[in-house]
């Protein structure tokens, strides 16, 4: 199983990394392998300010739909739109292709409080 310790992650099993004060936030490998093929990614809170664990979109898979829960508090700047034609990149590179938004981060101290890789490691057994 794939955790770059570059990253952090939520118990909802997002993955974040953090630029300045900009996010990028997507699934994490464990998820996309739960929720198997990944048919749909919808976010419909672009340009929309939203609170840390607020719903910020949805994925649909073969199986099941599940919402996302953002990890940090701030406004959604960029939808990755590759996902719209190409939603199995989740599936094939969550960590890079894969990212689902980015996001203008107002509390940088939500990073902070995220699980680090060896944290999200205990979380699933890994």
């Amino acid at each position: 199983m794939n955790i770059p310790s570059n990253l952090k992650y939520t118990k909802d099993h997002e993955w974040v990394s953090l630029e300045g004060d900009i996010a990028t936030v997507g699934i994490t490998d464990f998820a996309q392998k739960e929720l198997g093929d990944i048919v749909y990614v919808e976010v419909e809170t672009l340009d929309q300010t939203l609170e840390k664990d607020e719903v910020f979109g949805t994925v649909e898979a073969v199986k099941t739909v599940s919402d996302l829960f953002l990890p940090l508090s701030g406004e959604i700047i960029e939808f990755n739109e590759e996902l719209e034609a190409s939603p199995e990149s989740v599936n094939t590179d969550p960590y890079g292709a894969g990212w689902m938004v980015k996001v203008k981060v107002s509390n940088p101290s939500d990073f902070d409080n995220l699980l680090s890789s060896d944290a999200y490691k205990d979380l699933i057994g890994a």
